[in-house]
């Protein structure tokens, strides 16, 4: 990494674009601040993952300590703010996710992806849906789960069955704690995602996957998320989650409401073969992840992939494939200074070569990952 790596003060530059990052956030431009050439690069904002359960080798779910190892990785693939997701599992899991996210990154001057919260997918999810999720751990709708384990101020991110008894009622308790509401693994009819949003649920986690199909006399959690401008819908594009046919229909049906997300385990950026989710074992191969019942567990998709992906499926505009990884999940979490470019926000920028790749990530004005070629 070069030495400009270290500087907080940045200008990025070349041919039209120009953008300063100073003390951290876009604003002037600093005299004397280490320049990066674009070299007619693509420039856009860092991208933000709202659903990464892992990556080279990390299972956070099972080694939750690692959160911050794990951070300094994901901007290889242009991510620069996260949500380190933990699956269904014991509550002792979530207790040490939360105890390592309020600890803070170790004090080494690496630049890491900033976690934005914990997003905890379960343990509220519906047993008939529950996918990759082991059933020994789901647990229904329970507000005391949330008191005692000290889910505010940590947790940015629920998701859960609205469907369950009970839970409405926590629906309206956690977003009064400030906490985003998923609807997710979930069997749920339409009036009964009706009623979830108007409690309060404002995000559909992995559209399609875990979830009741569309039936035309039922349309079900899927047909409302597709209609309702009340919700943002997240979508793995890997087209094996969801063929690329079915992520064109969303596309056009969604627009500005769709945030791709990676659903990343700790396959992503390691070699094929075993891999852990929490308490469950499956196998990476091919391109994607399965329990040795077949059941998809996770994704080894890269967030640059799913843009360049969404593009190609659905033929999105390039900036709107790359609003769907910044500026769409940056406005899940109520983020007004992310996923933007523009002056004070954070100085989180991914540098994109004519294809899409990650040339370059800064996060905070400092350069956290260059592709080989250009060191």
């Amino acid at each position: 990494m070069s030495e400009r790596s270290a500087r907080t003060d940045l200008s990025v530059r070349g041919g039209s674009v120009e953008v300063h990052v100073a003390d951290g956030r876009i604003g002037p431009a600093v005299p004397g601040a280490p320049v990066l050439d674009t070299g007619g690069l693509t420039v856009a904002p860092g991208f933000v993952d709202l659903q990464c359960n892992g990556a080279v080798g990390i299972d956070l779910s099972t080694e939750p300590e690692r959160l911050w190892e794990m951070a300094a990785a994901l901007p290889r693939w242009g991510v620069t703010a996260w949500l380190p997701t933990i699956v269904t599992g014991p509550a002792e899991v979530r207790r040490r996710a939360l105890a390592t996210l309020r600890a803070g990154p170790p004090d080494d001057g690496r630049p890491r992806a900033a976690p934005l919260g914990l997003h905890l997918e379960g343990p509220f999810l519906a047993p008939a849906r529950r996918g990759a999720h082991p059933s020994e751990f789901l647990a229904p709708p329970d507000p005391a789960v949330v008191e005692r384990e000290g889910w505010a101020g940590g947790v940015a991110l629920v998701t859960l069955a609205p469907e369950l008894p009970g839970a409405l009622a926590l629906v309206e308790s956690l977003v009064a704690a400030g906490i985003v509401v998923s609807a997710g693994h979930s069997d749920a009819t339409a009036a009964e995602a009706r009623a979830a949003i108007a409690a309060g649920v404002s995000y559909v986690t992995h559209l399609f996957n875990a979830m009741a199909p569309v039936h035309h006399r039922e349309p079900g959690l899927v047909g409302v998320a597709l209609t309702d401008d009340r919700v943002r819908v997240g979508l793995i594009a890997d087209g094996l989650h969801v063929d690329p046919a079915v992520v064109a229909l969303a596309a056009r049906a969604v627009g500005d409401r769709l945030t791709l997300v990676t659903d990343a385990v700790a396959a992503l950026g390691a070699p094929d073969g075993p891999v852990r989710l929490g308490s469950q074992r499956a196998e990476a191969a091919g391109g994607g992840v399965r329990l040795a019942d077949g059941t998809l567990a996770g994704s080894v998709l890269p967030l640059d992939r799913a843009v360049r992906n969404l593009a190609a499926f659905a033929g999105v505009p390039p900036d709107a494939a790359i609003a769907a990884a910044t500026t769409a999940p940056a406005r899940v979490l109520g983020c007004a200074d992310r996923g933007v470019l523009a002056p004070g926000a954070v100085g989180d920028l991914v540098l994109l070569d004519g294809g899409g790749a990650v040339a370059a990530t800064v996060v905070g004005g400092r350069v956290a990952w260059e592709a080989p070629w250009r060191s």
